[in-house]
């Protein structure tokens, strides 16, 4: 058996853990809630790490019949805010995985 024969296997065996651990980060990010806000917390959007958005909240107090703009306006800029948290926070939690690894084209 050659000597490199070893050393293969290990590194299959570190890639092997390091996948599972990314599974199980990429889990616990769809299971994270981040808040985006807009209007000083008038307009509320949750959306999990998977950047699906679960739930959004609208204080009656910002609903103007005659300026429906400055809602639409409210929800889109709190929208935005959570994705861009949630986009922050995938970043971080799966970046571990990949800094030191030089990998082509970004396949992460």
């Amino acid at each position: 058996m050659m000597r490199g024969m070893g050393n293969m296997q290990n590194m299959m065996k570190q890639m092997q853990k390091m996948q599972k651990k990314m599974e199980e980060a990429q889990v616990q990010l769809g299971e994270e809630k981040i808040e985006g806000t807009a209007g000083g917390g008038m307009v509320t959007v949750i959306v999990t790490g998977h950047k699906e958005i679960v739930d959004v909240q609208i204080k009656p107090e910002v609903v103007d019949p005659d300026d429906v703009e400055m809602l639409q306006d409210l929800v889109l800029a709190a929208t935005n805010d959570a994705l861009k948290k949630a986009e922050e926070l995938s970043s971080k939690t799966m970046g571990q995985f990949t800094k030191g690894m030089n990998l082509p084209g970004g396949m992460f």
